[in-house]
């Protein structure tokens, strides 16, 4: 029966040292806890406990006042305004009546996608891979919809569709481009350690100076390159006021900064193939390209699909470029999901703000998970097979 004293397990003191023990070697038995201690808690103050306090801001009305911030709770509101509300046009754009094209794309992704769903049901996927698919394929079917409504009708975009743009468009330019550099300067030729320094340079500048240079670059009126845009004609042309052509002046400031990321790491990827698999294969005969699909994509493929993985992400951030060489114009034309958070919280509108960050963060989240599991797991598999 106990008697109300404290006790402790045998051969342990209260202060934890067990019996014999130094606090030298007490020291060693825990030092993995120390030497993590101090990363989890940066991680706990500077990530996670901003993540979730900017839910509150995103199904909060917030308010200033002279004491601090007023919040009062409208739960999935601001979400909802995204859709339905006086922020419809900015996020999805503007809808009037779908035109036959918009159908007819319509009706071909939703039996494309059907039947992507049956080929897995029938194949006995698990209820957890069931479970992805409807999630990717009711994102997909929700995009297709978007650009059948806007685009194929003749209507505006919004920010959803920019974001997906500089990141579909915009990263295959970027890894075909990456590609195609890294497996030239991998080859015999010469000068080719200078050509490695030379295209590495645009990933040392910073965003901002990304920005403006192109911007400077861009002005036909007065730009270095004036006199060349006066001599192809171009002098009095405003690319700032074309949707497209802004939207493609972007994606090509991205593209020179990006670029070189995407060749160093392929460049590592093929120099590591090993040089007597493509030997054999040229000596039985296999020709470059043959080669290459057959050898050397399968070794690179991983190195690959995580390059493009990471490219995809920092895609979906995009912010320095649409600010500064369009201000997102024309009007929303190039204006990221990112900007347009930001725009919002100039405008104190703290809430709607925070739900475009969360849109963003769901829609990354669904288009990367899609990317990794059904197109770069599969294809691992393939080439593994």
């Amino acid at each position: 029966m106990s008697d109300g004293t404290a006790t402790s397990q045998p051969g342990i003191s209260p202060a934890g040292l067990s019996k014999g023990e130094s606090w030298g070697e007490w020291f060693d038995r825990h030092s993995r806890t120390f030497f993590i201690a101090p990363a989890v808690t940066l991680v706990l103050l500077f990530a996670i406990f901003p993540t979730f306090y900017t839910i509150v801001f995103a199904i909060s009305h917030v308010r200033f006042s002279a004491t601090g911030l007023k919040f009062r709770t409208v739960w999935f509101e601001n979400f909802a305004a995204q859709f339905a509300g006086n922020q419809q046009v900015h996020f999805l754009g503007r809808f009037t009546s779908m035109s036959v094209a918009g159908w007819v794309f319509s009706l071909l992704i939703a039996g494309a996608l059907l039947w992507w769903l049956y080929r897995a049901v029938v194949s006995g996927v698990s209820w957890v891979g069931l479970a992805g698919r409807l999630i990717t394929a009711a994102m997909a079917m929700f995009v297709a919809l978007l650009f059948a409504a806007t685009l194929l009708s003749g209507n505006q975009w919004g920010t959803l569709l920019n974001t997906l743009f500089y990141v579909v468009v915009g990263c295959s330019v970027q890894f075909v481009i990456g590609l195609m550099l890294a497996f030239l300067c991998s080859q015999p030729v010469s000068g080719k350690n200078f050509f490695r320094v030379l295209f590495f340079i645009p990933l040392m500048i910073t965003p901002l100076g990304v920005g403006y240079a192109f911007k400077m670059i861009l002005d036909v009126t007065k730009g270095p390159f004036q006199p060349f845009w006066q001599l192809v004609g171009l002098g009095n042309w405003a690319w700032s006021t074309d949707a497209w052509a802004a939207r493609w002046f972007v994606i090509l400031g991205d593209s020179w900064q990006w670029i070189p990321f995407i060749f160093i790491v392929l460049l590592a990827a093929l120099e590591n193939v090993p040089k007597d698999h493509v030997e054999a294969a040229q000596v039985d005969g296999a020709s470059s390209f043959q080669t290459f699909r057959e050898i050397t994509w399968p070794q690179i493929l991983p190195v690959a699909a995580t390059v493009m993985l990471i490219r995809m992400i920092e895609a979906f951030k995009i912010v320095d470029l649409p600010n500064i060489m369009t201000a997102g114009g024309p009007g929303i034309a190039t204006e990221s999901m990112t900007l347009h958070s930001l725009f919002l919280w100039r405008a104190n509108n703290m809430g709607d703000s925070a739900a475009v960050a969360y849109l963003l963060l769901i829609l990354t989240v669904v288009v990367c998970s899609s990317f990794f599991n059904y197109v770069v797991l599969k294809r691992l598999r393939r080439a593994r097979a």
